[in-house]
Parts: C-alpha cells; sequence; structure tokens
C-alpha cells in the first residue's frame, strides 16, 4: 500500500496527530501518549481483512459493534477510545468512518503488516512458544497475531533443525556478529523438546542449556523479536519479499546495551534495504542519534564508508549495498506530547527554537539538566587553599 499519511483525531490520548511516512518513521514522545495506539491503527487500516478473518477464525464475535471491536482489537478497557461525533480517522487525506473497520470483512487477504509489539516478552512461556489461542479474548490482537506468528515458526519450520541463531539461511554474517558479540555473548540460540512441544534454550559448546527464565533481560526481549525479523530478513539476492510492504517495531531497545541497540538499528536498515517500510516506538537517544547522523549524512553529501563505520559494519559488498540504500531513504521523526498533540521532528535541530524538536521529543532532557546540575555545583564550589 502506498500511504502517505494517516490523520488521528480525539483517540484516545492522541489531541490531533497527522503522520507524514517515511521509508523509516520513528515515533517517540512520553508513556501514554498514543505511539502503540497509531501503530496499531495503521495496522489496522492496512490490513482490516486479515485482522477479522483471525477473530473470526478463533471463534472471536463482536457483534460488528465499535465497542466490541475495540475490546477485541485494542484490548479490554479500551471501547471508550473512539468517542463518536469527536473523533475522526482521515487515510491520505480522505475520512474513513471506524465502523467500516467494525463491521465484519469476509475475503481473505494477505497480510501487509509484520507488528512486532512492544509486550512480545510474553510470547514466550518458559521459552515455549504461545499460540493464538492461550491467550485471553481481551488481550490486544497485535500480541496475539505475533505470537501465533512466532508459534508457528518455532513448532514447525524449525522442527527440522535445533539451531536458531546464528543460523546462516536466516542473517546475513555481517548481520551476525554484532548479535553475537552484543546480545548472545558467545551462546547459541537453539531448540530442545519439552513435553512434546520446542522450547527455546540458550548454550554454550556442549554445556548444560539455559531456559528462559535465567536469560538476561535483554535476551528475553530480543530473541521474540529477532524470531518475528527472520522471515523478512534472508540473506538472498535479490531478497525475497513476502507480502509484507511494513514492519511495525516497538521499543526494539528494550533491555540492550547501546551496542546491542545499535545491532538492532542494522537489522532495522537491512529491512529498509530490502524494500519495507518500517516504523518504530522508541524511547532510546541511542536510536535517534543514529537517524540523527544518517539524515546529516545525507545533507552533506556522506560516503557509504562512513555508513558502515557509523554502524560498526566491515565492508563488504552486502554492506556497501546497505549503506548506498540507506543514504537514499526517507527518515521521518514524530514526537508525542503529553498533551496530546503530535509534532514532525523530523530535522533533529539541537538548535531548533522548539523544545521538543532540540531535546528530541524529551529523549535529551535527562541528560541535559544532569550536565547544567554538575555545572553548576562545580561553579559554585569554593577552591580549598592548602595548608
Amino acid at each position: 500500500m502506498a500511504m502517505k499519511r494517516i490523520q488521528a483525531h480525539e483517540i484516545g490520548p492522541i489531541i490531533d496527530a497527522r503522520i507524514e511516512f517515511g521509508d523509516l518513521t520513528v515515533f517517540v514522545g512520553p508513556q501514554a501518549t498514543g505511539k502503540s495506539i497509531f501503530l496499531q491503527l495503521l495496522k489496522l487500516v492496512v490490513d482490516k481483512p486479515v485482522i477479522h478473518e483471525d477473530l473470526q477464525r478463533f471463534g472471536i464475535d463482536w457483534n460488528d459493534g465499535r465497542d466490541g471491536f475495540l475490546e477485541v482489537y485494542f484490548g479490554e478497557g479500551m471501547a471508550k477510545l473512539w468517542t463518536a461525533g469527536d473523533s475522526t480517522l482521515f487515510v491520505d487525506d480522505q475520512e474513513v468512518e471506524f465502523a467500516r473497520y467494525a463491521g465484519r470483512s469476509t475475503p481473505r487477504s494477505v497480510e501487509n503488516v509484520s507488528y512486532i509489539p512492544a509486550q512480545r516478552v510474553l510470547s514466550f512461556r518458559d521459552g515455549i512458544t504461545r499460540p493464538f489461542t492461550d491467550y485471553r479474548s481481551g488481550d490486544p490482537y497485535v500480541l496475539r497475531a505475533f505470537s501465533d506468528h512466532i508459534h508457528q515458526l518455532v513448532q514447525n519450520e524449525f522442527s527440522r533443525s535445533t539451531e536458531i541463531f546464528p543460523h546462516r539461511g536466516r542473517l546475513s554474517t555481517a548481520l551476525t556478529q554484532p548479535l553475537e558479540q552484543h546480545v548472545f555473548g558467545g551462546f547459541r540460540l537453539e531448540t530442545e523438546h519439552a513435553k512434546y512441544q520446542r522450547r527455546i534454550v540458550l548454550r554454550r559448546r556442549s554445556e548444560t542449556s539455559l531456559p528462559f527464565l535465567v536469560w538476561s533481560a535483554g535476551q528475553r526481549e530480543f530473541v521474540p523479536l529477532l524470531m518475528g525479523l527472520y522471515p523478512l530478513l534472508p540473506p538472498a539476492s535479490p531478497p525475497r519479499l513476502s507480502t509484507v510492504t511494513w514492519v511495525v517495531l516497538e521499543e526494539p531497545e528494550m533491555g540492550l546495551h547501546p551496542n546491542g541497540i545499535a545491532a538492532v538499528l542494522n537489522l532495522v536498515l537491512q529491512l529498509l534495504t530490502n524494500g519495507y517500510r518500517v516504523c518504530i516506538s522508541t524511547h532510546s537517544p541511542h536510536v535517534l542519534d543514529i537517524v540523527w547522523a544518517l539524515r546529516f549524512f545525507q545533507d552533506h553529501g556522506a560516503h557509504p564508508a562512513d555508513v558502515l563505520e557509523l554502524l560498526g559494519l566491515k565492508s563488504s559488498a552486502d554492506t556497501r549495498e546497505l549503506a548506498e540504500s540507506v543514504l537514499k531513504r526517507t527518515l521521518r521523526v514524530h514526537y508525542f506530547s503529553q498533551a496530546g498533540h503530535v509534532r514532525d521532528i523530523s530535522n533533529l535541530d539541537p538548535s531548533a527554537d522548539s523544545l521538543d524538536e532540540a531535546g528530541w521529543g524529551g529523549l535529551t532532557g535527562g541528560s541535559g539538566r544532569v550536565g547544567d546540575l554538575v555545572a553548576h555545583v562545580a561553579a559554585r564550589r569554593q577552591p580549598v587553599e592548602r595548608s
């Protein structure tokens, strides 16, 4: 879908939002400002027939009502997101009646948005993946659908092999090595049988396997994300594009050291190279550091070698293709404020008059305040006289 923009008014905490999508679109802002709601709206706008088919296939009946659909799609307690007479939704400047999304769709359709939600850690229970039916009907659809996708991947596609990561058929060597170093720390990701199902474990050489609950927080957050990206990142030439055209990643940085975040961003940029449009939400200033640098590179004639140095990647045919591709992509950043308004801060200009842009949506405010306080204390301290 060649969609350019979505506008939302008076939907949950969102008072006014006009999102212009780039090849990479980044959402920043405090918690509970509507970032996730907007990303789920994107999924609904693009994938309504698939969503309806999934819900009906698993016996979920919302009686074609708006409130019921809001509860089974966004989650229990979310029926009041939409207020009749106040809430409006526009897709490419055309108003869309929300009843269109609540009413049933009968034709089967293919999925166009791959959505990796912030709650992805819940898709594993002690390392065993969870199918759609393992959740309550009031749990958010995007979590249930994502969980079912990786359940099918692990229990079926990986049933013929115990090896999950590293996996030559899934990621190129250039993308694998930073993940081995900064996320997995030399461990391998494998499957083993547990009560007639496959569970995912970490293992180093012939050592005893480590179950899910003893992994680091970053590993528990990252592994479901990796499994969600696997079908989209095969090192094939040309890339084997699926029916998916959009990829949504919520908070890809969760639990990771900055070096691990950088390794994950390499995957995001590979998605762009493979032709996907990517939307991410983030609370990490490191993500915006990379986006700001890439926009600066684009405006100042940087070379692919500069991109590779920024990303910490060795030069090869694959990585040079990635770097050249990234320099041609449109990068946009939107700030969701607590007041309910959304602002385009794509320039990320530190000298901008707007504090929203200069402070990168509040992500640099904390370190700036700390620096100011330290300077203030240092300035007022009297020199100690020598005896």
